[in-house]
This record gives C-alpha cells, sequence and structure tokens, in this order.
C-alpha cells in the first residue's frame, strides 16, 4: 500500500505544483486592477546586475487603480521608467522625479473579452474553428482523465490479485 501512497502523493505534490504555477501566472495578467506582481518580470540594471524592481524599490499599492515605485537612489528613477517602457506590460509610468506612479484603467470589453480567450474568434477566427478547437482540447482532456483511470484500475488490479 506504501507504494500507491508514494505514487499519491507524487501526483498530488506535481498537481499543486502545477495550480500554484497556474495561479503565479495568472496574478500577472494585467486585469484592470494594481497588483505588485506584475511588476516581477521587469528587471532594471543595478551597480552590474539584473534585478527585479522591488530590489532597487518601494512598490506600493496606495489604491485599487495604481502602483507607487519609489526609488531608493535618485538616479535609478530613470532607469526603472525605461525598464517598464520596455517591457510589454502595457502600462505607461507617470514620474514626477521622485515617485514613478502606475495607473491601471477600468477593463475595456474588448480587454474583457481578450481575458477571456475569445478574441480569436473577433480576430477573424471563424466560430466554426473556435468550436473545433474547444472539441478537441475535450477530447484530449478526456483522453488523458482516461489513460489515468486505466492506470488506476491496472494498479487496483495488482493490489487486489492474490
Amino acid at each position: 500500500m506504501a507504494d500507491v501512497k508514494t505514487f499519491l502523493d507524487a501526483a498530488e505534490k506535481k498537481m499543486n505544483e502545477a495550480v500554484a504555477y497556474l495561479d503565479e501566472t495568472l496574478s500577472r495578467v494585467r486585469a484592470g486592477k494594481a497588483n505588485p506582481k506584475i511588476l516581477e518580470p521587469v528587471k532594471v540594471e543595478y551597480y552590474g546586475s539584473m534585478m527585479p524592481i522591488a530590489n532597487v524599490a518601494n512598490v506600493a499599492v496606495p489604491d485599487a487603480r495604481s502602483i507607487t515605485i519609489t526609488p531608493w537612489e535618485k538616479p535609478m528613477i530613470k532607469v526603472i521608467e525605461k525598464a517598464i517602457l520596455d517591457s510589454n506590460i502595457g502600462i505607461t509610468p507617470e514620474n514626477n522625479g521622485e515617485i514613478i506612479r502606475l495607473n491601471f484603467p477600468p477593463l475595456t470589453e474588448d480587454r474583457r473579452k481578450q481575458l477571456v480567450l475569445k478574441k480569436a474568434v473577433k480576430d477573424g477566427m471563424p466560430e466554426d474553428s473556435q468550436k473545433d478547437g474547444e472539441e478537441k482540447v475535450q477530447k484530449l482532456h478526456d483522453k488523458f482523465l482516461k489513460k489515468i483511470d486505466e492506470v488506476f484500475a491496472a494498479k487496483e488490479k495488482e493490489i487486489l490479485t492474490v
């Protein structure tokens, strides 16, 4: 029975890691609310090393629609601003000489549709192709669930065989 428990523990660990990865990835999606995690992929040069913004500045969320970045060293303000502009996060920083402010506008209807993965249909993908794609993904999903069921059934048969 320890073998099954070991297998299940390993599977549960991998599934938890997959969920955590998905959660982390989705937290970086710009969805109309200020979230400092959106800045994690943005790196700045600091004394010859590439560092995350949070390592060279104070990153705060004063309200639901903005992030403020206060560099620990004043000359870093231009470097941070340029890094944000060069990144693909889709927000233009506002610099007042001491603080960089990122304002997150409310989502437009187009952005909402893009975030729920229906943009391909709007951009010219025929609805039939979309439906076909959804059906193929569902079949692939079902195929792998069936394989998992078969593995469990085989293991169950092996365990119950005297």
